[in-house]
């Protein structure tokens, strides 16, 4: 019973009633009401791996299990209401599997918010099955909402490996802009290993050596930061070089951030999860919320 809808650029946001979804759609509400779209509110398959015959209907428990989930579903577009006064809100309960009806409804959205893990996932896991398998093939931008508490105040954080995460800046001087905070650039670097044939003792770079690793590793986000200054004159930028691994890098530079936003590279006809390690990394431990933006 899937609702088709006509709100392009519109945010979707899982939800199953945990408090982790919660979360999630407040935050979705609000990112809605910051880009002047929709919220949808998708709910995916409530009643295990194999669908009831016609939805449920004609079975007794499956019509116990349709109205709990239909409750549900309605007591979340009202809470997104109250909190957003004028938002058009869209419940969608559908017959798919919630990662499956995600991944579809996510295709022509501004974006799609999920939290960390539902009432499916065992207590221990930082982040549920759901929310990393949407994570790893979405197309469209990826909300991962971590955290107790929001941030307010933090602006964005966004990290750059090279030129190729161009998307991701985009996303993310778009995301400051409608925050009205600053957006703080970082990239990773690390001094060099030595190479597998030369001893460890003898392999170090002098300090002009390292003093030109360093420049290099700094130019890295002012460069691919410089062309969307002009676009987005009101975002105050800051960019930072950081000596120490990507991912601890970003976790600790996003403590105190709004959001984090990551380029997810999607290599053409992979199988499997399309997530580096990196990415993996912080969407477990970061301490906020987290955008995946996938990147071809």
């Amino acid at each position: 019973m899937t609702q088709e809808v006509s709100f392009p650029g519109r945010v979707i946001v899982g939800f199953d009633g945990s408090d982790a979804a919660v979360r999630a759609l407040d935050r979705a509400a609000d990112e809605a009401v910051r880009r002047g779209t929709a919220l949808e509110i998708v709910c995916g398959w409530p009643w295990g791996k194999h669908p009831l015959p016609d939805f449920g209907v004609t079975d007794e428990n499956g019509q116990v299990l349709y109205a709990s989930a239909r409750r549900l579903i309605d007591g979340a577009s009202e809470r997104a209401r109250d909190r957003a006064g004028d938002l058009v809100v869209i419940p969608s309960l559908t017959t798919e599997s919630a990662s499956r009806a995600l991944l579809r409804c996510g295709r022509d959205a501004g974006l799609t918010v999920v939290g960390t893990r539902g009432h499916g996932g065992f207590a221990g896991l930082l982040l549920g099955s759901v929310s990393l398998r949407v994570a790893a093939h979405c197309t469209t931008p990826l909300m991962v909402v971590r955290g107790e508490t929001e941030v307010e105040g933090g602006g964005v954080l966004v990290g750059v490996e090279s030129e190729a995460d161009v998307p991701a800046l985009h996303f993310a001087f778009q995301e400051a802009a409608r925050l009205g905070g600053t957006l703080r650039v970082l990239h990773a670097w690390q001094y060099p290993t030595a190479p597998p044939a030369v001893p460890g003792a003898s392999y170090h770079l002098s300090g002009e050596e390292f003093e030109r690793l360093r420049k290099g590793a700094e130019a890295v986000p002012e460069f691919t930061a410089a062309p969307l200054r002009e676009t987005y004159p009101d975002v105050r930028v800051e960019s930072e070089a950081v000596c120490a691994g990507a991912a601890r890098a970003l976790i600790e530079a996003g403590r105190h951030a709004e959001v984090t936003v990551l380029a997810a590279h999607r290599r053409p006809h992979r199988l499997g999860l399309q997530l580096g390690p990196v990415t993996h990394a912080v969407l477990h431990h970061a301490h906020g919320p987290v955008v995946v933006v996938p990147v071809d």
